[in-house]
């Protein structure tokens, strides 16, 4: 496998926009991509080629690896990384037959906005409404979903709020579904020591130090939340390509100043956020994975364990693996995908 990009991001010609349709939430309704064929854009190390889509509000670019006919799996990475964290754990699951999808999100790698006009929008709900419009774009009806950091909230919201999209899911570090009053409780200062970074971001100080630099910020994160990764630069550089996007700082800005109720999210995701504050429990087969050098703020496996009512079980990964567990431990994570499908 390559290190570097083996061509640049074709410029997708011919396209439009896709038809929209509504789909029935309940509380609300979003317009989805209906009938957009995906087009190879280029290659990136791990993945035969990034092909693009448009779903939603976006042109989403992602890898797919796998029979076409396959039992889908959607693997769904965190930040700040990106697609590469599912590198070595894609081959494992496509050589048991499984279609693999691994999406940049919003803000990361060849993912972009339709319009120049929308809110570079970093809310919990909206990143789970990309991925159920990629889904609709695509013509998933139902996948097993695997992810960790954002990925991992982006899963557990969809199956607590459409759980009839997800066969099962692998969670790491569990139940990280959220609320802006929950984030007004503070915390005991070692908890709110480890969100060093979010407080950083709050200010305009930290949104312009964040934009200079990205790139060292981030490998200090991976650092501290995998002390005992012992990463090489050409690992980092593969993923830090992905944190050039144009909307890569707006879009983690957001996320952060909005979950401490610093910024406003769109009022059309309202009420989804308040069925998210509830805490909703998660019904379908579920197994939550933590490595044991997690240097990241993570809940303690025990506080979440009853939010899961369906198929149940918790693994713990030993052996120095920090935050990133599937690049850290593709096996491990990938035996977790197969077990959890055939639960």
């Amino acid at each position: 496998m390559t290190d570097q990009i083996n061509a640049r991001r074709r410029r997708i010609l011919g396209t439009t926009i896709a038809s929209v349709g509504a789909l029935q939430l309940g509380l609300s309704d979003f317009a989805f991509a209906q009938g957009a064929k995906p087009v190879r854009a280029s290659s990136t190390a791990g993945f035969a080629d990034i092909r693009q889509i448009d779903a939603g509000t976006l042109n989403v670019g992602y890898a797919e690896a796998g029979p076409a006919n396959g039992p889908v799996v959607i693997l769904l990475h965190g930040w700040p990384y990106d697609i590469s964290s599912f590198a070595e754990v894609t081959p494992l699951l496509t050589a048991q037959g499984y279609r693999v999808i691994v999406p940049y999100l919003r803000g990361y790698g060849s993912t972009r906005f339709l319009s120049a006009d929308a809110p570079r929008n970093g809310q919990q709900a909206v990143v789970a409404v990309d991925i159920v419009a990629l889904m609709d774009a695509l013509k998933i009806e139902k996948a097993t979903l695997g992810a960790f950091d954002w990925g991992a909230r982006t899963a557990n919201i969809i199956a607590a709020l459409w759980p009839e999209r997800v066969k099962s899911m692998v969670s790491v570090s569990g139940y990280l579904i959220g609320s802006q009053k929950a984030n007004q409780a503070p915390l005991p200062p070692k908890a709110e020591f480890a969100w060093w970074y979010q407080f950083y971001f709050a200010t305009e100080r930290g949104q312009a130090g964040y934009e200079a630099n990205r790139h060292d910020f981030n490998k200090l994160i991976w650092q501290l939340a995998s002390p005992k990764w012992n990463f090489d630069d050409a690992t980092y550089e593969r993923s830090a390509k992905s944190f050039d996007n144009p909307d890569h700082v707006a879009v983690v800005i957001h996320n952060y100043r909005w979950r401490l109720g610093l910024a406003q999210g769109e009022p059309q995701y309202d009420a989804l956020e308040q069925r998210l504050a509830a805490a909703p429990t998660i019904g379908v087969p579920t197994i939550t994975m933590e490595g044991d050098a997690n240097g990241a703020p993570h809940p303690d496996p025990a506080a979440y364990a009853k939010k899961f009512t369906g198929k149940y079980k918790h693994r713990n990964v030993s052996g120095g693996i920090g935050h990133n567990l599937p690049q850290e431990a593709p096996k491990a994570f990938a035996e977790a995908v197969i077990e959890a499908d055939r639960m």
